[in-house]
């Protein structure tokens, strides 16, 4: 297996529709939705739905870790669940059909004891078929160290794998460094990583190189949102813009980004390439409803308009 991915903090996800949300009355819903969620659980989702394979190792509580994995199975993700005796979180989304809102409820993940974090590491270290790709992506459970990511760079160095990070605050600040290979922040994300507050749009390019320059990653994708992303590596940058397209729910669109550009690390595409695809998956994703994840026609048909639009660059290949 290339691909492995990693979720701490994985969700069942529950979505439905309502007419109007209003207080203190009974409102009658559309039948629930159920999806496995959390950050490398929907990025080895997108990776199969791109034709790729990837294994999903998340820690699973409960009858809710039990139905992620009924679910990954239903959907032919490999995955290796590695029990927690409190149960993995729900979280709810409603859409209201008369304003066309969607609302997302996120609840807080299981207090994991540290001999049930401590097995996905162990299992890291032991590993005999070494992959090529490690994705760590998603929030951290209560109990779970904020260094945790950074302790899996640890073992990438020693092992040999690349690994992706992909999270927020104090996970993300502790992660950078030695091991990583590529970081998708945002621009919030960026500034944290380069000691600052806030970033201006003339300081993300120099604030990037500087991350690179201090060895906090090899590679950095920011994400601009709807503007699309930026590439920077130490050679240079390209800017990756999508079309616009009729939006549905913004769930689970940086995972798949991350799915995209991981399947194609592994086929030996061209970075510039990589990223194009990444944001091609990650803005079909935003086209289908709740935690439903890119549809490959879509990404396709929006990988083919991106390379159409997309001035030349002369960054490096993949490295």
């Amino acid at each position: 297996m290339k691909i492995i991915t990693i979720t701490i903090n994985p969700a069942l996800d529950k979505s439905t529709r309502v007419q109007k949300l209003a207080p203190e009355k009974k409102l009658r819903c559309e039948a629930p939705t159920y999806e496995p969620g959390g950050g490398g659980i929907n990025v080895s989702r997108a990776i199969k739905k791109l034709g790729g394979e990837s294994c999903a190792w998340y820690l699973s509580g409960g009858a809710a870790g039990r139905r992620i994995g009924q679910l990954l199975e239903e959907e032919g993700v490999d995955f290796k669940e590695f029990r927690c005796e409190n149960w993995t979180r729900e979280n709810l989304m409603v859409f209201e059909t008369a304003s066309g809102e969607q609302f997302r409820f996120g609840m807080p993940g299981p207090q994991v004891s540290e001999p049930e974090w401590r097995q996905i590491l162990q299992a890291l270290e032991e590993i005999k078929d070494v992959p090529e790709f490690v994705v760590a992506s998603g929030s951290i459970s209560p109990g779970i160290p904020d260094d945790f990511y950074a302790q899996i760079a640890e073992i990438a160095v020693k092992k040999g794998f690349k690994l992706i990070v992909d999270t927020s605050a104090e996970a993300l600040t502790k992660a950078a460094g030695e091991g990583i290979y590529l970081l998708k922040p945002n621009l919030n994300e960026l500034a944290a990583l380069a000691g600052k507050e806030k970033i201006s749009a003339k300081e993300q390019e120099a604030l990037a190189q500087q991350v690179i320059q201090e060895g906090k990653s090899q590679v950095l994708v920011v994400s601009l949102g709807p503007r699309g992303a930026m590439l920077a590596t130490k050679d240079g940058f390209d800017y990756i813009t999508p079309p616009t397209v009729k939006q549905d729910s913004a769930v689970g669109a940086g995972d798949s980004m991350v799915g995209g550009m991981v399947l194609k690390l592994t086929e030996g595409w061209s970075w510039p390439d990589v990223v194009r695809y990444g944001v091609a998956t990650g803005t079909a994703t935003t086209m289908t409803p709740g935690s439903e994840l890119c549809r490959l026609s879509d990404v396709e048909e929006i990988y083919e308009w991106i390379q159409k639009h997309s001035a030349p660059v002369a960054l490096l290949n993949k490295e």
